[in-house]
């Protein structure tokens, strides 16, 4: 478990990528971190939302599913990749970070879920505990453990909005040409633009 203090690093990290690449083009360069943990490797995935009222729209979300950066470096590259990289959204403006929150989730390494019968796996996964990788050949996708739970979706609808987001059917999760990897997420959050950072319990 990553304490708050470390937390609250990792997001104050991302926003602080995000606002000095907008505003000099220059990539920041790793600070010293509270505790020698955040310079192990470890998947991290920076998410970005827009508040409208009390609800939170999804602006940018890219990370690294697999432990190949140290986890600072990890942030920082996914923050300005989540800013600036997303194909489904224009890059973010620098009179948008008022506007916006950042969210830091950092991953465990997915493990293949293994069962005799695909029909097995809604009883296998848990919303609000597992992440979901669904893999098919050159086909993968990947949606965070908290996805589910602010949709409301129930085990097996995770399932096919996990293959769709692969660019599958709804239904492949029933093939067992099909992979399906759970891993699980510690997940920090501002609350408002730039305000209070708290740990996000989904269970």
């Amino acid at each position: 478990m990553l304490s708050l203090e470390e937390g609250i690093f990792l997001v104050k990290l991302a926003r602080t990528t995000v606002t000095k690449y907008l505003t000099e083009s220059v990539k920041l360069r790793p600070p010293s971190p509270p505790s020698q943990r955040l310079h192990e490797k470890s998947g991290a995935f920076v998410t970005i939302e827009k508040l409208i009222g009390k609800e939170r729209i999804l602006r940018g979300c890219i990370g690294y599913p697999l432990p190949h950066l140290p986890l600072i470096e990890a942030v920082i590259e996914s923050a300005i990749s989540a800013a600036l990289e997303d194909p489904r959204f224009p890059p973010l403006k620098l009179g948008e970070l008022k506007e916006v929150v950042f969210e830091v989730s950092v991953l465990t390494p997915p493990l293949l879920l293994e069962v005799n019968d695909p029909k097995e796996y809604p009883k296998r996964i848990k919303v609000g505990r597992d992440g979901l990788v669904v893999e098919m050949g050159y086909y993968k996708g990947l949606l965070l453990p908290q996805v589910p739970v602010e949709y409301g979706w129930d085990e097996e609808t995770f399932l096919s909005e996990c293959c769709m987001k692969a660019g599958l059917p709804p239904d492949s999760w029933l093939s067992r040409d099909v992979k399906i990897y759970t891993f699980s997420a510690e997940v920090f959050t501002e609350v408002s633009p730039g305000g209070e950072i708290v740990r996000k319990e989904l269970l």
